[in-house]
Order: C-alpha cells, then structure tokens, then sequence
C-alpha cells in the first residue's frame, strides 16, 4: 500500500511538473514594461531592477523588455492604465498621478500638503488605506503588486524666488493631466497649461512655459538648469508613490511559482526604488540640493509663516477633492500622518 500512495504522488508530481512546463512554453517571448522616464531616473531604475530580477529568478522564462516614455500609448501618460487593463502594456511601474483620472482615489497623494514628510507617505501606504488603493486598483482591472516612490514634488521656475502665492501670478506652469493640479495651481494664482513631460522639456527650453514641478532627481537627471530653470522652491507639496502592476491575463498566463517570483521582486526592485528616489535628501546636508546649487540654481525653503500661506490659498481645493475621493479615506491618512508627528 505504501508503494502504490508513493507512485501515486510521484505520479500527481509529475503531471504537475508537466502542467508548469506546458504552461512557461505558452510564455510570451517579450513581455511590455512602461516607463514614464528612463533608466537615468531612480523611477526608470526601479523598472529596469524589476525586469532584472524577474529574468534572473525564472531562468529566462519572463524576459522583460522596458518601454520608457510611456511609448506604448504614444506618450500620453494618462493613458497609461487604461491600457494596461486593455492588454497593451503588460506590466508598468507608474504614477498615482497619472493613473488618478482612472482610479479617483489615488487622488489622495495629490491632496496638497497632505503630507510633507517621508513619514507621512510611509504611514499612509503602509497601512490598512494602503490595501484600500491596492483594492481599488485592482476593481478597475489591474493587479497592484508593489510601491514604489517618484519623490516629493518641488516647484522650479526661470522667473523669480517664489516664496508666497502672490509670485505665481500668472506665472505658466506645466502640470500633469490631472483635475486636481489645475485647481491647484489655479487656486495659487498660476496659470497651469497640462502637458506630457516629453513635451514639457523643450517648452520650458523655449519659454513657452514659466516652470513645472517636480521631484529633484527628475530636475537633475533632466538637467534642468539647461531648461532655463533657475530657481527651486523647497515646498513639498506632494509626493508621487509609484505602484508596480500586472495585466491580470497575463498574471493568469503564468505558473503560480512565476508569480510568486514576479511579486517579490517587484517588492524588492520597489524598495531599492525608493532607497534611490530619496537618496540624497535624507541625508545630513542634503547631498542632491547642494549638487543642484553647485550647478547655479538658487534653492529656496519655506518659513512656517509662508508655508501657512499657500496652505491656506489652496485649502478650498483641498475641501472640494476630500468629498471627491471619499471623506473616509482622507481622514484615514490625515490621521496615519498626524500619528507621525
């Protein structure tokens, strides 16, 4: 008896061993990753580790290919997770800005000063609204894996030092396909003009536009200073958590060890992402700003007194996006930022 219930295991092993073979020869021989920016950007970066990772731990099996410049949807980045779900793209490291118009709840980390520290965000996502966003990604088709983290986003401009929101009038300045960064930079007094960040350089090159927001290693990485951005202000309005994800057929395509292997190492490429992402400017002195004054951009940081000040100019946007995304869920993470404090 007991040789026959061995032979049967081996048997049952067998079959399944073969299932999973059967199952990695229907594997696409590429798989599609999209990219807002390159591999010279820790938000590229953390794609290209991903796609590392993956090829190595299946021997081959997922061999990932990097898309950057959201090239897959002709560089429109608030097209992005549409077609991800649509099966255009089958993998992507993105931002929750620009996936926000398809998921209003991502909208949080847009809320203007929600947060201003790396602890704030932390709390936030590592908490149970974390799961929340993950939840509702994942009712609108796509499967969330891993977060990862673009920056917080500072204000540059070829103007003037910007220390209250009386010296953005009718200043242009180029914003994300976002609802929420228009009210936001209309409620300062700017004038926001939306475009793609393929677009955006060469506008800020020619003066069509004033200035943009960012985190500072895109400015670095762009050279920006190139772009006639000459003066930076320190406000940290918003930070931009990156969320790495799956097409779900594709998930469905693969053996359940393959995605097993493809999530941790999309957990792994997001917390080294991170790492770089504040690389930098959690350090003492921060490194990145000195870098950036070296190359001879004047760095600005906000008082209290001033910070109070945009705050307040933008608190009628905020209001208005709290009821929008869901009062509950903001209230959550005003809560996980003040347990921070």
């Amino acid at each position: 008896m007991k040789f026959k219930t061995i032979a049967k295991m081996a048997l049952a092993a067998g079959t399944m061993a073969m299932a999973s073979v059967t199952l990695a020869q229907n594997y696409k021989d590429e798989y599609r990753l999209s990219l807002v920016v390159g591999t010279a950007f820790p938000w590229g970066k953390g794609g290209e580790i991903w796609a590392d990772m993956v090829r190595e731990r299946t021997d081959g099996r997922i061999n990932i290919k990097l898309y950057p410049g959201v090239s897959l949807v002709q560089g429109d980045q608030t097209r992005e997770f549409s077609a991800i779900r649509q099966g255009v793209i089958d993998m992507a490291v993105g931002s929750t800005i620009n996936w926000s118009p398809q998921v209003k709840e991502l909208n949080i980390f847009s809320m203007p000063f929600l947060t201003t520290t790396y602890a704030g965000t932390d709390a936030i996502i590592n908490s149970e609204i974390g799961k929340t966003l993950f939840d509702a990604i994942d009712k609108r088709g796509v499967l969330p894996l891993a977060w990862g983290e673009n920056g917080f986003r500072q204000l540059s401009n070829s103007k003037r030092i910007i220390s209250m929101p009386d010296d953005l009038k009718g200043m242009k300045i180029r914003v994300v396909g976002s609802p929420l960064f228009i009210d936001t930079f209309t409620a300062l007094g700017a004038n926001p003009t939306q475009m793609s960040w393929a677009d955006a350089q060469p506008a800020l090159a020619s003066g069509a536009v004033d200035g943009q927001e960012n985190p500072l290693s895109i400015f670095i990485a762009a050279k920006m200073q190139t772009l006639d951005q000459k003066y930076i202000t320190m406000w940290n309005y918003m930070n931009d958590p990156l969320i790495y994800v799956v097409n779900k057929d594709v998930w469905a395509s693969w053996t359940p060890q393959d995605r097993e292997i493809v999530k941790q190492a999309a957990i792994d490429a997001g917390k080294q992402q991170i790492e770089l992402a504040r690389k930098g400017l959690i350090e003492p002195g921060e490194p990145m700003v000195k870098q950036i004054i070296d190359s001879g951009v004047g760095v600005s940081y906000l008082t209290d007194e001033q910070l109070a000040a945009f705050k307040k100019a933008v608190q009628p946007v905020y209001d208005k996006w709290k009821k929008q995304i869901g009062p509950d869920l903001v209230e959550k993470a005003e809560k996980a930022v003040a347990s921070t404090r």
